[in-house]
């Protein structure tokens, strides 16, 4: 088979996908304004310095997201959402400063630092802070 005939496929191939996976979106209907279903938040990818056991700097990436199945505390919590990336800002600085050179992460402790501050930017119980990947380079 010659290759050339299989890339000439692609376009097509990629205008399907596309079509395949908006129509779920708009059967269900969803608006995509930034949440999805569910009440899922997510704050993207947080990072602060850190010192490497050789002495030079590296980096400490958090990702983040809220799971909000209130729906006054979702909006709240939407309206809000650059004071919570403030907050959880601070708690990774924070987090990073005591990291000794070399030491794994304590995942629990970050989890429970940034929760604390999730409820009190909030003010309300009822948010729960996901964590994805938390990753020392």
């Amino acid at each position: 088979m010659d290759r050339r005939q299989l890339f000439s496929l692609a376009p097509l191939a990629g205008a399907v996908l596309a079509a395949a996976a908006v129509a779920p979106a708009q059967a269900s209907g969803s608006s995509g304004g930034g949440k999805s279903a569910g009440g899922y938040i997510r704050f993207g990818t947080i990072t602060s310095t850190i010192i490497r056991p050789d002495g030079r700097r590296g980096v400490l990436t958090v990702e983040t997201g809220l799971d909000v199945p209130d729906p006054e505390l979702n909006a709240q919590a939407t309206l809000e959402g650059p004071r919570l990336r403030a907050a959880f800002n601070t708690v990774v600085q924070g987090f990073a400063a005591g990291l000794l050179p070399g030491a794994v992460p304590d995942v629990d402790r970050l989890h429970r630092a940034l929760q604390v501050a999730t409820f009190r930017t909030l003010r309300k119980r009822g948010a729960v802070l996901l964590l994805g990947t938390v990753m020392v380079a």
